[in-house]
């Protein structure tokens, strides 16, 4: 990512302090990346509580993330302009200063259209702390070896923070307010900072480059395009698709905005995107299989949903059920990491992680039931994370050495925007499945529920006694009959719905399975990088 680090450390020109031992340095810029790590999922932490603090619903709190996702892909190509601009510490001190400010407001505020566009800026800042921690983390290892492992660790923790998330905020959200987790994030910003400013050197590290030329249009061209990507597909099932106009004209700002930035980056000397990399068969392919990848990874939500709406689970209890899923991530980033290292064939990392993935989806498929013992999802759980980790670090990889190293940049942004994409694509699946598969059951369901069905009077009749039996009287019985009648269906309907899901999610890996195995091209493709850059977002 940042080349000129290396060379001037080479030169002798320390970036820390020279009494600052080389593992102080790692943890202090890992615990810098962790609470902006921990902002990008929070709000999916308790989907519910974020809801009901901002007075939205469900969707609002997906396009919060798509939102962040959205300014992190969207700053990615111009960021580096303002690296070279700042000296390091500048940098560093600047960015965290914007992440503090930014995460005060989502403090402060309730207002659900003032913290939307604070959620992009949120993004965007991801994006420079990140890349530049974690550049700084691995800058002076120098071998083949560590720049794969420096890959394995960003994306380890970008694919492990959702459940990790969950798991440290789950007590605090269940036993406050929603914002009370943006105070934990102000805190642990603090020491960072002081300790930044205490133990960095005020060195520049590159020449000084001024902010002229700076390609600001093609950044708000590809911040609207993302941006109304993502509004469509989260928002488009509940607005009827294009019959609304605000999907209607979000569709073709889409439409006009990219005709706009292909045009442009054809025209510039130094482009945003050099979109010469989809000439190149392995990345696309590669690119393809991330965009699945991020369909397939968001599933554990709709099994989360299933624990608190059918099982009835409260948010600590399925936080710690899903630590499973995150033994799963680790244990898979390790293994492709070692698998890459010894060069194993690519098609020998994606078939596993795939075919877990598979086994995890029709397993899941028969455990959905009214009644079941949570120890039999621990296995699928952490198979699914297994998939998941195996996957994830090798395609990159794969992808970013599939075009010449130039380029690279570009291509490691578009693997991004892929996963982004996938990410809304999952969001508009999800949100098909829940509206309109659970109003086709319910209507399914309401078409025996009558006066006359001799099963529905049996099982009304069943519930009253029993009510009976407590005590209660019998218009009171009558009543909690029905009631209890209507939840029973409520759960059948989210049962079906996830059905519906993952079976639609085993057909696709089915399909991509067989593309992995029939590629010819495949038998004797390795991944490895060539280039000595870290780019490892």
């Amino acid at each position: 990512m940042y080349p000129k680090i290396s060379a001037a450390m080479d030169r002798g020109i320390p970036i820390f302090k020279r009494w600052v031992p080389g593992w102080a340095v790692k943890i202090i810029l890992f615990s810098l990346i962790l609470p902006t790590l921990v902002l990008f999922f929070l709000p999916f932490a308790n989907i519910n509580a974020a809801a009901g603090y901002y007075g939205g619903e469900p969707a609002d709190i997906q396009f919060s993330v798509a939102l962040f996702y959205a300014g992190y892909i969207a700053f990615y190509s111009l960021e580096r302009r303002f690296f070279y601009f700042l000296a390091a510490k500048e940098y560093f001190i600047l960015f965290t200063m914007l992440a503090l400010i930014t995460t005060l407001v989502c403090y402060l505020t309730n207002d659900l259209y003032l913290w939307f566009p604070i959620r992009f800026f949120q993004g965007m800042l991801f994006s420079s702390t990140v890349n530049l921690s974690l550049s700084l983390m691995f800058t002076r290892l120098h071998s083949e070896r560590a720049r794969e492992i420096s890959f394995s660790v960003f994306f380890g923790m970008l694919i492990c923070i959702l459940p990790f998330t969950n798991l440290v905020t789950a007590d605090l959200i269940d036993s406050y307010n929603f914002n009370l987790v943006y105070k934990g994030a102000l805190f642990s910003y603090l020491p960072c900072l002081c300790l930044i400013m205490l133990c960095m050197n005020n060195v520049r590290l590159n020449v000084r480059l001024h902010l002229y030329k700076l390609d600001w249009q093609s950044f708000v061209f590809w911040s609207i395009v993302l941006t109304l990507l993502g509004y469509i597909t989260i928002y488009g099932q509940e607005y009827y698709w294009i019959g609304d106009p605000r999907i209607y004209y979000s569709a073709v700002a889409i439409i006009v905005s990219t005709l706009i930035y292909i045009v442009r980056q054809k025209g510039l000397k130094h482009p945003y995107l050099h979109l010469k990399i989809f000439r190149f068969r392995n990345f696309k392919f590669a690119a393809f299989l991330i965009f699945v990848l991020y369909i397939c990874r968001f599933a554990a939500n709709v099994t989360n949903s299933f624990f608190a709406g059918v099982l009835k689970l409260d948010p600590i209890h399925i936080s710690y059920i899903n630590s499973f899923n995150l033994a799963g991530l680790v244990a898979g980033v390790i293994i492709s990491c070692a698998m890459i290292l010894q060069k194993k064939n690519i098609r020998f990392i994606w078939f596993p992680g795939f075919m877990l993935l598979l086994i995890f989806h029709a397993i899941m498929f028969f455990l959905f039931a009214t009644e079941a013992d949570e120890n039999n999802f621990y296995a699928p759980l952490f198979m699914q994370g297994l998939g998941v980790g195996m996957i994830m670090v090798p395609t990159i990889v794969y992808a970013i050495s599939a075009v010449p190293v130039a380029i690279g940049p570009s291509a490691t942004s578009i693997c991004s925007t892929m996963g982004y994409v996938g990410f809304c694509i999952n969001a508009a699946i999800l949100n098909f499945c829940e509206l309109y598969e659970k109003g086709r059951h319910y209507n399914a369901f309401q078409d025996h529920l009558t006066r006359v069905d001799q099963f529905a009077r049996q099982t009304l009749l069943v519930r009253s006694n029993h009510l009976l039996s407590k005590g209660l009287s019998l218009k009171q019985a009558a009543k909690g009959a029905n009631k209890q009648l209507v939840n029973t269906v409520n759960q059948q309907i989210q049962i079906r719905f996830a059905m519906d899901y993952y079976e639609l999610m085993s057909i696709m890996l089915v399909i991509t399975l067989l593309l992995i195995a029939l590629f010819p091209y495949l038998n004797r493709t390795a991944v490895y990088l060539r280039s000595r850059r870290l780019a490892p977002a």
